[in-house]
Formats: C-alpha cells, sequence, structure tokens
C-alpha cells in the first residue's frame, strides 16, 4: 500500500443538519463505494479493498460560510464502514449501535466533534478529530459502502453543512487480510 500522488485519489461526502431545538438527534449520508472494492478473490485474482490514509472534516453554514459566532450547536461526525444505514434526515429514527460514535466500534474510519461558538465559548469553536487512519496504517474498508452518520447534542439554530474528503487509494488483499477484514467490518 503506497501513499503517493500516482495512487491516491480523493472521494467525498456530506450531510446537512438541520436546524432544531431538540438536542439529541442523528443523521446520516451513504456514499457507495461498489465501484472501488471487490471483497472477492478468484482463483489468483486478489480482492481489492480501499485504503484511507486521511480524512479532512469541515462544518459550515448553509451557504457555504463560517458557522455565526451565535451557533450553539454541538456535533459529533463519524464515517463507518459498511455500516448500510442508507440517508437520514436529521431527526429521522435508524438504528445506530449505542458505541458507534466511539472508537470501540471497529466500523470506526474516522470520528471528528464540532463546538458552536457559544457551546466553546472563549475557544475556538473548530472540528476535533478524535481518531483518524494514516499513511503509514490506512482503515481498508472491504464493505461496498461508507456512512457519514452524525449526532447532535445541541441543536443547530441554523441549519449547518457536513462534509468530508477522503484520500484513499485501491489496494489488492490476499485472502487472510481479505477474510480477516471482512469478519470485522460486520453490523
Amino acid at each position: 500500500m503506497a501513499y503517493n500522488i500516482k495512487d491516491v485519489f480523493y472521494l467525498d461526502t456530506s450531510a446537512t443538519i438541520t436546524a432544531s431545538a431538540t438536542d439529541i438527534q442523528t443523521g446520516s449520508a451513504q456514499l457507495d463505494l461498489s465501484a472501488y472494492i471487490d471483497p472477492i478473490a478468484r482463483g489468483r485474482t486478489k480482492g481489492t479493498g480501499l485504503a484511507v490514509y486521511k480524512v479532512h472534516w469541515s462544518i459550515m453554514d448553509s451557504n457555504g460560510a463560517p458557522i455565526k459566532p451565535a451557533e450553539d450547536g454541538i456535533v459529533n461526525m463519524t464515517l463507518q464502514a459498511g455500516l448500510g444505514v442508507g440517508d437520514n434526515d436529521t431527526g429521522t429514527a435508524f438504528s445506530v449501535d449505542t458505541t458507534a460514535m466511539s472508537n470501540v466500534n471497529s466500523l470506526l474510519v474516522s470520528g471528528a466533534a464540532y463546538y458552536g461558538p457559544i457551546a466553546a465559548p472563549g475557544s475556538d469553536s473548530q472540528v476535533m478529530p478524535y481518531v483518524d487512519p494514516t499513511e503509514n496504517v490506512p482503515y481498508v474498508i472491504v464493505r461496498d459502502n461508507v456512512c457519514l452518520v452524525y449526532k447532535t447534542q445541541e441543536g443547530f439554530e441554523a441549519n449547518a453543512f457536513i462534509s468530508c474528503r477522503l484520500e484513499c487509494a485501491q489496494v489488492s488483499l490476499d485472502q487472510a487480510t481479505l477474510n480477516q477484514l471482512l469478519r470485522t467490518q460486520t453490523v
């Protein structure tokens, strides 16, 4: 697996957090990866996975501008391999395990938290990643989707736009590695 300009390309996904006075709400956006992954080794042909080296997070208002100083929203944002929950608007009920947003989740590719300016007085409001893959140890996805899942702690005063960019490359996997990844990336 080489992290280089020849092999690495970008994929991205996004979701809109709908403004709401209700505090704890979830939402999701699913990114189809089936064109990049082939989890079946055939004869001498190896399976193919998607190595994610870096994830870049962004949050802004619905017009593409920085979040307003009066925003008090708090949100946890994650990318989860093979979760398969589809696209869900803010507040739509869908099943996500209680540990899904934490580092104990084996499907967790990347996770970040955001505290609006009012929620974090005296500090810069910014996206704060708490888990990320690295150039040396990428997260290799062998499922056909990755889901951006978010959960608010405090409702947002105005709509907010979450986006993430993945630096990734297709990688060949031997049968043993492929089997191990398939076992660990099960919901």
